[in-house]
């Protein structure tokens, strides 16, 4: 079984990312990560915490930096660590026998990956996966569980963001089989818009094949289609929005209903 590839030092240069099937990092050059305040308050879990509670986890949160599809879990691995984003996204991907993905859940800055370590030890049941370049605070699970043992601030911090997933678990299965890739693919968009901060967005078709469960050729194909209605402009790894009502527009009711759990969460 593959192990998960370790974080990279935000202090450090960027290293390649652990390769996800055949899935490169996108290039960067052109759409660096915001030069901004990396401060771990920018998770906003992390924020809505009592000042006291805070300090229980501060001295154990380090930065860390992760290109784009670099690996920080595998199913069937113990959870070690728990991640608190602070800018851009993991996605969280079913991994079926025969090697095929498609995302249950995804973490930006209003949640954490790796929760229920904090509650007790577990085993990942995903693959988690950076979907854009991000920034994220880091802890290791032994860590968090004393934390967690001191602090009903921070056991409550765990089981909403468990629930929330399992809200975003129940959205994704109902537009997966409701809707149309055309509106899947623009809802997903939608929320990496949100994750980014930007309307340039860093993401490789390959990618976004795997995160939607389709074919390559499936997601090129629906790309291609937006781009003609002047929606978006596709480029090699970055996807640009231009049109943003039109992409509303295309997208289905589950981005507003991912949008209202995660504000609710």
């Amino acid at each position: 079984m593959r192990q998960p590839r370790a974080a990279v030092c935000v202090d450090a240069p960027l290293a390649p990312a652990t390769p996800v099937g055949n899935i490169r990092p996108a290039p960067t050059a052109d759409c660096a990560v915001h030069a901004i305040d990396l401060g771990q308050l920018r998770n906003k879990l992390l924020a809505s915490l009592p000042h006291e509670d805070f300090q229980l986890l501060i001295p154990h949160l380090s930065s860390v930096q992760l290109a784009q599809g670099a690996v920080l879990a595998e199913p069937g691995v113990d959870v070690d660590h728990a991640y608190f984003p602070l800018l851009g996204a993991v996605s969280l991907l079913v991994v079926m026998r025969d090697g095929k993905t498609i995302e249950t859940g995804t973490v930006g800055r209003e949640g954490v990956v790796g929760a229920m370590s904090g509650i007790f030890p577990c085993k990942w049941q995903v693959r988690a996966i950076a979907q854009l370049p991000m920034f994220a605070g880091k802890i290791a699970s032994t860590e968090f569980r004393k934390a967690v043992s001191s602090s009903k601030a921070i056991a409550d911090l765990c089981l909403r963001s468990n629930e929330g997933l399992l809200t975003q678990a129940r959205i994704g299965a109902a537009c997966n089989a409701a809707h149309r890739l055309e509106a899947r693919f623009c809802r997903w968009l939608l929320q990496s818009r949100d994750a980014a901060e930007s309307d340039t967005i860093i993401l490789t078709h390959e990618l976004l094949a795997q995160i939607l469960g389709v074919r390559r050729t499936s997601v090129t194909e629906v790309a291609n289609t937006i781009e003609a209605m002047g929606a978006i402009i596709c480029s090699r790894g970055v996807i640009k929005i231009i049109d943003l009502e039109v992409v509303k527009a295309l997208s289905c009711e589950c981005y507003q209903a991912m949008r209202e759990q995660t504000s609710a969460s």
